[in-house]
C-alpha cells in the first residue's frame, strides 16, 4: 500500500545473517520536509536498517519505496544517486583534500578529462551558503576543520547529490553544546528546504528539540511507529528497554566526612591545556568534572592517569607521589582509566572479550612468563556474568560488541585488576538507555564498596545525578567546586560560559 503523504516507505525488511535474524519486518515511513527520529537500544537494529536503506546491505524480504516508486539500492553509490545520503558518526571526510574536493569525491566535474575546479568551488560555496556555513573557504583543508566542520562538509556532499533524504547516525556524538545549536538550527533550514532528515540519537533531550516524529525498534523490530516527538521519556524507554527504567540515577547516602583521602591532586597543569587544578577524591566518593568541550576536562583525567606528562603540580594516591608521565606506576598504584575514545584509546578491537579484560592483569594470570589462557578466560568469564555483557562469549573479538557491552568490558578491565581509583571519560557516550542504567548502577556500586571515581561528562544533568561534587572547568581553569546538592544545570552552565568563579 502506497502513502501519498510520505516520501520514504521501508515495509516488512527483513534482514538475515549467520545465525542471526537482524531486522525481522521492520517499519519505518517518512514525511516529506520533517525530521524522523529512530530510536532504539544498541543491537535493536538501527544500523542495519540504515545499511539497508544507503545500499550498505540488501534486505531478504521487504520494499523501499521513494516517492511512491520501489527502489532497492545495491551500493551506496546508487543510493545517493536516488537522492539517499548517509552521514555516519565516523564522518567519511579525507583530511588531505580541500572542501571542495570533499564535497565532489566520488563524482568530481569535470569536462574534457578535466577537473573543473573553479566550478567546483562555486558550487560549494553555493552550497556552503545554504547551510549557512558562507564563510568557509572551499580551498580550505578538510585536515583544519573541527568535528563540527566536517559534519557540514558530509552534508553539502549530499546536498551536491541532491539528497531529498538525509540519515544522521549520532550526529552530535562529537559536539559541544554551541555545535549541536548550530547542527539544529542547518536541520530546520534543510527541513524548511523540503529536505527529509532520518535523525539517530541516544540523546532523548535531542529528540524533543529537533524531532517532529518517532519510530522505536527493539530486538530486529518496530515497536512503535510515527510517536510523536513529545511523547513521555518514560513510555519511549520502556518500548525501548521492555522495562521501566525510572530513576537511572539513584542518590547514595553521603561520603562520610572521616573517610580516607584516596586521591590528591594539587596545582596540577598541562602547559597550553589546563593550570592550578586541585582536587582530592575520597573513598566510596564521585567526584564529576563538567565543562564544555576544550575547558580541559580529559586532559585533566589523562594527566592523572600518566598518559600526559604534567608540566605542574603533583598527584599522589594513598599518600604516596605518583610518577608523572607514567602509566604503569599510576596502574601499579590503582588507577584505572576508561578513556572518552574508547574504540580508538581503549580497546583491542580485534582481539577476543577475554583478552581486553585481562589486559591489566597479566601477570597475574602468567606462568613461567607464557600467558595462561585458561586462566585469563575464567577471570574474564567472572566479569563478564558480573555486569552482564552480552553476548556472554569472551573469545568473541571486542569490535563486535554494542557500544554500552563495550563501555563495560573496559569496566570490566579495571574491576578484574582491582582498582582503587577509577577515571571515567564520558563513560556513557554512544550507550543507549539500558545500557547506560547499567552503567550508573555499576558506578553507584562501585562508590558503596570504597572505589573513588572521577568521571567527566558533556551530560550536565548526569555529572549531577553521579557525583557527590562537582568541579565546574572553563578554559583550562577550575571555577567552582561544590557539593553536587548545591549546584544546578544553570548555575554550571553560567560559570562555564562567564569563566570566573560564582
Amino acid at each position: 500500500m502506497v502513502d501519498e503523504d510520505h516520501l520514504l516507505q521501508m515495509r516488512g525488511i527483513v534482514k538475515l545473517f549467520p545465525g542471526a535474524r537482524a531486522l525481522d519486518g521492520v517499519n519505518l515511513t517518512v514525511r516529506a520536509g520533517e525530521v524522523h527520529c529512530l530510536l532504539g537500544q544498541n543491537g535493536a537494529g538501527k544500523s542495519t536498517l540504515i545499511k539497508v536503506l544507503s545500499g550498505a546491505h540488501q534486505p531478504d524480504e521487504g520494499e523501499i519505496r521513494l516517492d511512491g516508486t520501489v527502489v532497492a539500492p545495491s551500493h551506496p553509490a546508487q543510493a545517493l544517486r536516488l537522492g539517499i545520503a548517509t552521514i555516519y558518526q565516523e564522518l567519511d571526510v579525507v583530511d588531505g583534500l580541500t572542501i571542495a574536493e570533499n564535497v565532489f569525491l566520488g563524482h568530481e566535474l569535470s569536462a574534457g578529462g578535466f577537473a573543473r575546479r573553479r566550478a567546483a568551488a562555486a558550487r560549494t560555496r553555493q552550497v556552503l551558503e545554504r547551510l549557512g556555513h558562507g564563510e568557509l573557504s572551499p580551498n580550505l583543508e578538510a585536515g583544519q576543520l573541527s568535528a563540527a566542520g566536517k559534519q557540514l562538509v558530509s552534508l553539502a556532499r549530499a546536498l551536491t547529490h541532491d539528497a531529498r533524504v538525509i540519515v544522521m547516525d549520532e550526529p552530535s556524538a562529537v559536539l559541544d553544546s554551541e555545535e549541536v545549536a548550530n547542527l539544529f538550527r542547518v536541520v530546520r533550514e534543510l527541513v524548511e528546504q523540503g529536505v527529509s532528515i532520518v535523525y539517530i540519537s541516544h540523546r532523548l533531550e535531542e529528540i524533543r528539540q529537533v524531532g517532529d516524529r518517532i519510530t522505536v525498534l527493539k530486538d530486529g523490530r518496530t515497536v512503535a511507529e510515527g510517536l510523536p516527538a513529545s511523547t513521555p521519556t518514560a513510555d519511549l524507554i520502556r518500548l525501548m528497554t521492555g522495562r521501566s527504567v525510572q530513576d537511572d540515577i539513584r542518590r547514595r547516602p553521603p561520603v562520610p566526612h572521616d573517610a580516607p583521602e584516596l586521591l590528591r591532586v594539587e596545582h596540577l597543569g598541562l602547559r597550553g591545556r589546563f593550570e592550578d587544578v586541585s582536587f582530592e577524591v575520597r573513598a566510596g566518593e564521585v567526584v564529576g568534572i563538567a565543562g564544555l568541550v576544550g575547558a580541559g576536562r580529559s586532559e585533566v583525567l589523562e594527566t592523572v592517569f600518566g598518559a600526559r606528562r604534567a608540566t605542574a603540580g603533583t598527584v599522589t594516591v594513598d599518600g604516596r607521589p605518583l610518577r608523572p608521565g607514567s602509566v604503569p606506576h599510576a596502574v601499579t598504584a590503582g588507577l584505572g582509566l576508561c578513556p572518552e575514545e574508547r574504540k580508538s584509546q581503549g580497546l583491542l578491537l580485534g582481539e577476543p572479550v577475554y583478552r581486553n579484560i585481562t589486559l591489566s592483569t597479566f601477570h597475574t594470570t602468567a606462568r613461567w612468563a607464557m600467558l595462561d589462557d585458561s586462566a585469563e578466560r575464567a577471570a574474564a568469564a567472572r566479569q563478564v556474568a558480573a555486569l552482564d555483557i552480552r553476548p556472554a562469549d569472551v573469545d568473541r573479538e571486542a569490535r563486535t560488541l554494542s557500544g554500552g557491552n563495550q563501555q563495560k568490558t573496559l569496566l570490566a578491565r579495571w574491576l578484574v585488576h582491582g582498582c582503587r581509583v577509577l577515571l571515567l571519560d564520558e563513560p556513557t557516550r554512544g550507550v543507549d538507555v539500558g545500557a547506560r542504567a547499567e552503567i550508573y548502577a555499576l558506578v553507584s556500586r562501585l562508590a558503596a564498596g570504597g572505589v573513588g571515581v572521577l568521571v567527566v561528562s558533556s551530560d550536565i544533568p548526569e555529572v549531577l545525578g553521579l557525583a557527590d561534587r562537582v568541579l565546574v572547568m572553563s578554559e583550562g581553569r577550575v571555577v567552582a567546586d561544590r557539593p553536587a546538592s548545591q549546584i544546578d544545570e544553570h548555575a554550571v552552565l553560567d560559570l562555564v560560559m562567564e569563566g570566573s568563579a560564582a
